[in-house]
């Protein structure tokens, strides 16, 4: 086990057991109630660690009283008898201050497998997940949604109720169907209209033989698809300050649902953002360039991403995609995490691609886009194109949450005034707000020296530099940084030689693996 346990135990004496990924228990009189509930709960999560014979109370000494070899046993057939799917936990008896504990590594279970829940309280009762150091009770909603990650979701194929082929926009279904015949002429061309649109499931039949639109249908080329579904639209506001709630009495300085089609959707919140963001001017070579706060790309990319791979399940079709711009950032909230494969670590690499909605997403390749293209290009480089676009800007990377019920994705402003660390941590900001100028830094040869880390990126790196090694949890703890955030931060910071993993550490993704400087 690459668990170093001193240094745990001196984090948590540190910050008062508020570690998100350690659960801490006295054990004395024998495994605690909760504990399924905790296993549970890291498991679904990010993993973590399980401290069995300390005292928090004692300011975490060994617990007076505690046995350590029944406790493991119990910790061991709790993972393996008592919990669905089985937990393959790493657990041990290690020595500490001159006692006995029990620690175990709770891994985090693959997409797939999730969620774990305890047995005997059944699936909707027994699932988890990690809140600050304590244990929440996964909703219906979240539950269904990671269990949709066993086989392929089909809401976008389901046939809408009172919707018929008057509801679709002849010129986007014209477009449509003039671009399949174009790519593939040998099928498409001696089919009529309404084959095609049966093939390209624009049409379909329900259970009971109705013939009749396809929400995926309805959403690319529906001529006013909020008729049947009013909350499938993009909520779009501007706030005069960093909050929602202004000390001004101001709500916003602009308000918009967005309606329609989804290109029509996209188009008039891009007209949104662009309407509300300053532009600003940068010489170069004796020539001027327009500096917008956020590139239009990404910006387009992560709305469209939004509105393509967010949750179309009968429960997710009451809430919008929003899109909330605030002084120092932009955010882009869509229902629904992560889909499939994909991971907040895996986002932006090659090959890395997943369709919660494949039938929607086929059809947004081939709708036409006012002023040129197509809607989508599905192909898995939509964040990697986010990432290019930042770059090249010069500014920071995005900041990404992801959970079972939502994903969300937060572009700071350019050159939006830096705040200091007790700031961020006081306001909970979700990134540290601090740009350090990074001249001075010494990095090593392997290096990328075309590239500097930033933003969180940069804090990350600073945390480890200080800390001389570290883990994920022990750096989400000294930052208040999301894991989801930390890993992916880790992720750039490794890519680029920065850092390197501690030798002799964990499996990758294992909430252990332990990280310093390269």
């Amino acid at each position: 086990m690459g668990v170093n346990l001193s240094k745990t135990v001196e984090q948590m004496r540190r910050f008062g057991g508020d570690l998100q990924d350690i659960e801490v228990k006295e054990a004395v009189g024998g495994m605690p109630k909760s504990m399924g509930d905790s296993v549970s709960a890291l498991a679904n999560g990010s993993g973590g660690l399980v401290i069995l014979g300390l005292s928090e109370k004692l300011g975490f000494m060994p617990a007076p009283g505690f046995r350590a070899r029944p406790i493991y046993d119990a910790l061991s057939e709790l993972c393996a008898d008592r919990l669905v799917p089985p937990v393959r936990a790493h657990i041990d008896v290690m020595e500490f201050e001159g006692a006995e504990v029990v620690v175990g590594e709770i891994p985090e279970l693959s997409p797939q497998d999730k969620p774990c829940y305890v047995a005997s309280k059944g699936m909707y009762a027994g699932s988890f997940i990690r809140v600050g150091d304590g244990d929440r009770l996964l909703t219906r909603y979240e539950i269904d949604r990671l269990s949709e990650e066993r086989s392929q979701p089909k809401h976008d194929l389901g046939i809408v109720e009172g919707a018929c082929l008057e509801d679709l926009d002849e010129q986007l279904v014209g477009g449509l169907l003039a671009r399949q015949r174009e790519i593939h002429p040998r099928v498409f061309a001696r089919l009529s209209d309404r084959e095609a649109l049966f093939a390209l499931n624009v049409l379909g039949r329900s259970r009971d033989g109705e013939e009749g639109v396809t929400l995926a249908g309805l959403l690319a080329l529906g001529t006013y698809p909020q008729h049947f579904y009013p909350r499938l639209t993009v909520s779009f506001a501007c706030y005069p300050g960093t909050r929602r709630a202004s000390e001004t009495g101001v709500k916003f300085l602009d308000s918009q649902s967005m309606a329609g089609p989804i290109p029509a959707v996209l188009l008039d919140t891009m007209a949104a953002v662009r309407r509300n963001m300053r532009t600003g001017g940068r010489l170069q070579d004796g020539l001027r360039y327009d500096v917008p706060d956020y590139p239009l790309d990404a910006v387009r990319e992560l709305v469209c991403n939004a509105l393509m791979h967010r949750d179309y399940s009968p429960m997710g079709c009451g809430s919008q995609v929003q899109v909330n711009m605030y002084e120092d950032r932009l955010e882009v909230l869509s229902p629904g995490g992560l889909y499939g494969a994909v991971t907040v670590d895996s986002l932006g690499e090659a090959g890395a691609s997943s369709t919660r909605n494949r039938y929607l997403s086929e059809l947004l390749e081939s709708t036409p886009y006012e002023g040129g293209g197509f809607v989508a290009e599905n192909r898995g480089t939509g964040f990697q194109l986010v990432e290019e676009e930042l770059r090249a800007a010069d500014m920071e990377p995005p900041v990404i949450v992801d959970r079972p019920s939502l994903f969300s994705v937060t572009l700071r402003r350019r050159g939006s005034a830096a705040a200091s660390l007790d700031e961020a941590r006081d306001t909970g900001r979700q990134e540290r707000r601090v740009r350090t100028e990074t001249s001075g830094l010494s990095f090593p040869h392997r290096v990328d020296m075309a590239w500097h880390p930033s933003g969180s990126s940069l804090v990350v790196y600073e945390t480890i530099r200080k800390m001389g090694e570290a883990r994920p949890a022990e750096i989400a703890s000294e930052t208040r940084l999301p894991r989801s955030t930390v890993s992916y931060a880790l992720k750039k910071l490794l890519e680029k030689g920065v850092i390197v993993v501690l030798d002799g550490s964990e499996a990758k993704n294992s909430p252990m693996r332990a990280y310093r400087l390269a």
